[in-house]
Order: structure tokens, then C-alpha cells, then sequence
């Protein structure tokens, strides 16, 4: 089963609420709420992933969305697994996932952020955080210079 975690999925839905902010304080927007319906089970169940093959599809598409908004790797150009190590001392992913991550899905490819975000033991989380800021320009920020 390919898991969403109940944090993507919240952080999802404050996305899609600073997006698309309810129009009357009561009533959601379709991404909004497809969202809360998969959360709200979630709670019920006292599920920590949803499975993202059955998840339905509007609640998909919105975390998709959401999820190509985040950056897409950890790495910091800092690969010790070139180097023989089986866990990256740069970025924290094991040498498969460095190796397979442009093939790896959204979700597998989140999964691997929750694990080397909650280790927190790698270089980009402590001696090269700085390396590990993500500087992508917004809407807010104009068009690029020239």
C-alpha cells in the first residue's frame, strides 16, 4: 500500500485553505474539501496513512498539486553514497533511493522525506541547513529579472 501521511494531507488542506479561502467562513471549496473528507476519516479511523490507490480521485489531485510544491529532492550535493556509504551523510536516503528517486512516485518520494525528516540526523538538518533552504521564487516575488 503507497501511504499518505496524515500530515501531508493536513498541510495539503492549509494549502488549498490559503489558496482558495472559504467564500461565507462555512462552506469549502471542491480541493478543500475533498481533502477533509480524507482527513476527517482518518481521525475516525485513527489512520496515520490514507492509500493513495484508493484514495479518491478529487482528494488526489488536490495533494497533488500540493506536492509539486514542495522541493523534490533532500539532496544538498553532498553524497557520501558515492563514496560507499549505504545512508547518505548529506541528505539521509539509503543508496537505493538516491539512486532510484527520478523513478520513485510522489508518495514513495514523500515517504522517504517523513522518514529522513523525523531521523533528522543528516547534514542537511544540522551542519549544511543552510544548503537545504529552498530559494524558488513565488508569484508574490514578479517575473524573473532579465
Amino acid at each position: 500500500m503507497a501511504g499518505i501521511h496524515i500530515t501531508d494531507i493536513e498541510a495539503a488542506i492549509n494549502f488549498w485553505r490559503a489558496r482558495s479561502p472559504s467564500p461565507d467562513g462555512v462552506s469549502l471549496p471542491p480541493e478543500t474539501r475533498a481533502l477533509a473528507e480524507v482527513y476527517a476519516l482518518m481521525v475516525y479511523y485513527h489512520a496515520d496513512e490514507a492509500d493513495a490507490d484508493t484514495m479518491p480521485r478529487p482528494a488526489y489531485a488536490a495533494w497533488k498539486v500540493w506536492y509539486d510544491t514542495t522541493p523534490d529532492t533532500p539532496c544538498i550535493a553532498i553524497c557520501s553514497t558515492s563514496q560507499g556509504d549505504e545512508l547518505c551523510k548529506g541528505c539521509g536516503r539509503t543508496f537505493d533511493e538516491v539512486q532510484r528517486w527520478p523513478e520513485m512516485t510522489p508518495v514513495a518520494k514523500r515517504a522517504t522525506w517523513r522518514r529522513i525528516t523525523l531521523d533528522s540526523l543528516a547534514w542537511r538538518f544540522n551542519t549544511y541547513a543552510e544548503r537545504a533552504v529552498e530559494n524558488r521564487p513565488t508569484a508574490a516575488d514578479g517575473p524573473p529579472a532579465a
